[in-house]
């Protein structure tokens, strides 16, 4: 079973309270929105958004803040197409640096040559915890456990069928208008056929306005089957504040060495909280 969900790594946005990686407006134009847009087609050779980073970071959602995504996912490997469309996803700060993470997915499946299997996917959760702020010298470093609960139907390929853990460690660094983060984890993974597997990434960011920011990572993964293989991708991407509570997240990618073809993804993102 392909493991299709990773928006656990798209990159923290915001709290109205909390130091941003990048400002909020209020407001943006029609002609700088197809800027952002258009940057993205060319750089990465498609014509519409895509997935998330699989990189994180360390910086949790704010105390009593929120983020709500509702988003799409679609991947292309040589012998298989899947993805979400949608999935809901939802992060709240429960604590002082300590953010509560859950994603339920409505997942799709198509193989090569087989017709198209839909249902609701494996449920993800996770807590992520900050335990270390450097306000001066701008540099955190966190954790984000994660649980990938069984609950799609793995006999349509929509799901692991078994219980998977992430225990990873994530660093990040801001100065002026660039941010950059990154680590690795090793991932859990059972199952006949199945391997346990490390992956690592690291990311860098910079604000081009106070509307638009854009970013790219590499990433490297090793196998998770044992018949699988070693993988090394890229991704790039871009986040466009439309106004303080509402964004749009986009980025598409594929893999340098592996089986993926092609990924992509986009997402609105609203966010919550007191001001």
């Amino acid at each position: 079973m392909k493991k299709y969900f990773f928006s656990k790594r798209i990159p923290r946005l915001l709290s109205k309270k909390r130091s941003l990686p990048f400002p909020l407006v209020k407001s943006c134009g029609v002609r700088s929105i197809a800027a952002g847009f258009l940057f993205l087609v060319i750089c990465c050779g498609v014509s519409w958004a895509g997935p998330p980073f699989r990189t994180d970071d360390p910086e949790p959602v704010d105390r009593n803040h929120g983020e709500l995504y509702i988003a799409t996912q679609y991947e292309k490997d040589k012998d298989v197409t899947f993805g979400t469309a949608p999935h809901i996803e939802l992060n709240y700060g429960v604590a002082p640096n300590v953010m509560f993470h859950v994603i339920a997915p409505y997942a799709f499946n198509k193989p090569e040559g087989a017709s198209t299997q839909r249902g609701y996917g494996d449920t993800e959760a996770g807590i992520k915890y900050r335990f270390l702020n450097d306000e001066n010298a701008h540099f955190m470093i966190g954790t984000f456990p994660l649980i990938e609960l069984p609950t799609g139907d793995n006999d349509k390929g929509l799901g692991a069928g078994h219980t998977m853990y992430f225990i990873p460690l994530w660093l990040q660094k801001s100065w002026g208008p660039w941010q950059s983060y990154g680590g690795g984890g090793f991932w859990r993974n059972p199952g006949a056929g199945n391997k346990d597997y490390w992956f690592f990434g690291w990311q860098v960011q910079r604000e081009i306005s106070k509307m638009l920011t854009i970013g790219t990572e590499l990433f490297s993964q090793t196998k998770t089957t044992e018949d699988g293989e070693n993988r090394t991708g890229f991704t790039v991407g871009a986040i466009i504040n439309l106004a303080d509570d509402h964004h749009l997240l986009f980025s598409s990618g594929r893999d340098i060495h592996g089986e993926n073809r092609f990924s992509a993804y986009l997402a609105y993102q609203y966010t919550f909280g007191p001001h």
